[in-house]
């Protein structure tokens, strides 16, 4: 698979190795946390092929030949991705054990439609837990971050 723009070789023993441990436990990509482990929670989220998906319910097999995006791979030359730095403005960051998910979740909506309207953000960020941080600032974190990516399309 092709991860953060490079060709990774994963050792999958047999097939019940996951997506998610095969980024965090061989790649050291530990970005991506693994909250629930059913896919409820959007901790795991990874861009694959385009799309959002929770990485613990992706079996690692299915994502040979995959692109696929992780957390560490948004900020480029050393500046952070605009949802990034909006999480960081709007304090939407406490624990941080959910905010890659939700970064790569807004990442891979603002990528199709820059131009969400508020009901497609929300329905977005409801696909994800926050036990700390709280939605308000999640939300402004999301509408500041679309703004900063409309200014620069």
């Amino acid at each position: 698979m092709t991860v953060n723009g490079d060709k990774r070789v994963a050792y999958i023993p047999d097939g019940r190795v996951m997506l998610v441990d095969v980024l965090r436990d061989q790649f050291g990509l530990t970005g991506t946390k693994v909250g629930c482990g059913v896919g409820q929670c959007g901790a795991c989220t990874v861009i694959m092929n385009g799309e959002p998906v929770t990485s613990c319910t992706v079996l690692a097999e299915k994502a040979e030949g995959s692109e696929v995006l992780t957390i560490e791979g948004l900020a480029k030359g050393g500046r952070l991705h605009p949802i990034q730095e909006a999480f960081i403005k709007a304090g939407a960051v406490q624990c941080g054990f959910c905010t890659s998910g939700l970064i790569m979740r807004l990442y891979a909506l603002f990528s199709k439609n820059p131009g969400a309207d508020e009901a497609a953000i929300k329905d977005a960020l409801g696909k994800h837990v926050c036990r700390c941080t709280g939605y308000e600032s999640i939300l402004e974190a999301a509408l500041l971050a679309q703004k900063e990516i409309k200014a620069l399309v």
